[in-house]
């Protein structure tokens, strides 16, 4: 039984890059709790697959809203917006989720790389909350931006990443403070590594993402790699009324990795 996020019963939340990672897990929580999801994502047949299991965890058919898209495309952020609007009257939670990875280093970057990033990252949110705003402010909603630990430390090799995650804290401590006499709660969550496809996709073969979880098990205090029901539960938490008095918080959900100074040695280097 679901011990936090209850609040979220009847209420209508968009997830952005809900095909897979945090954003499907996030849907399926929230379909857990009662809430109706509008997913998004480019991958239709993954969007397909987790609205099928949102119906298994409760939700009527007609209380999981599929509308496939690039949130680089202006037209597919209004078209994510009105259908849900037209499919269930209302928008009570938004989770800015959608997010891309691509490796880059001040001596790298390109504009292209640049745009790219920001264009999912940081742009799609900031016109997802324009479009979905007037709707949260009817219905005193609430907003959960998907940042990384990225955005509150730097790492080398994804400059325009880190850039991006900084600038998407900024939205949610701007807009919170703007919202906040308007009844809207605007907060943010920061992974640290979650166990999802993010990687892969920017780039990494399967012996260098073996490399780089081994590297995670001594870069994180908690000697282990996040899951994404762990970043789902916070979100839940965030969206609900069960953080009625949380506005502008980014909340690093990291295993301690925002905490670490050095990383800690191979166990085979500490043998005497």
């Amino acid at each position: 039984m679901a011990t936090t996020g209850v609040s979220l019963k009847g209420k209508v939340a968009i997830v952005t890059g809900a095909s897979s990672g945090i954003g499907a897990e996030t849907a399926r929580y929230f379909a857990s709790l009662g809430c109706y999801v509008s997913i998004t994502g480019r991958n239709l047949d993954n969007l397909m697959k987790v609205a099928k299991e949102c119906e298994e965890r409760g939700l009527p058919k007609d209380k999981v809203l599929v509308v496939q898209g690039d949130l680089s495309c202006d037209e597919d952020v209004k078209k994510l917006v009105n259908q849900t609007v037209t499919q269930f009257g209302r928008i009570d939670v938004l989770v800015n989720n959608a997010g891309i990875v691509k490796p880059d280093t001040i001596e790298t970057v390109t504009m292209d790389n640049f745009d790219s990033t920001f264009a999912v990252n940081t742009r799609a949110p900031l016109h997802l909350l324009i479009l979905a705003g007037p709707h949260l402010v009817k219905t005193k909603g609430t907003v959960v931006n998907v940042s990384s630990v990225n955005g509150v430390r730097a790492f080398p090799g994804v400059l325009s990443y880190c850039m991006s995650k900084s600038a998407l804290d900024a939205l949610t401590l701007g807009a919170a403070e703007t919202l906040a006499l308007q009844g809207v709660r605007i907060n943010s969550v920061n992974p640290g590594v979650i166990k999802t496809d993010v990687h892969r996709r920017g780039g990494m073969n399967d012996e260098q993402y073996a490399q780089f979880l081994e590297k995670c098990s001594r870069t994180h205090a908690l000697g282990r790699i996040g899951q994404p029901i762990e970043v789902a539960k916070t979100i839940a938490f965030l969206a609900s009324d069960d953080s009625s008095y949380t506005t502008g918080e980014t909340v690093t959900i990291d295993g301690g990795r925002h905490a670490m100074v050095i990383m800690r040695p191979k166990p085979e280097d500490t043998k005497t």
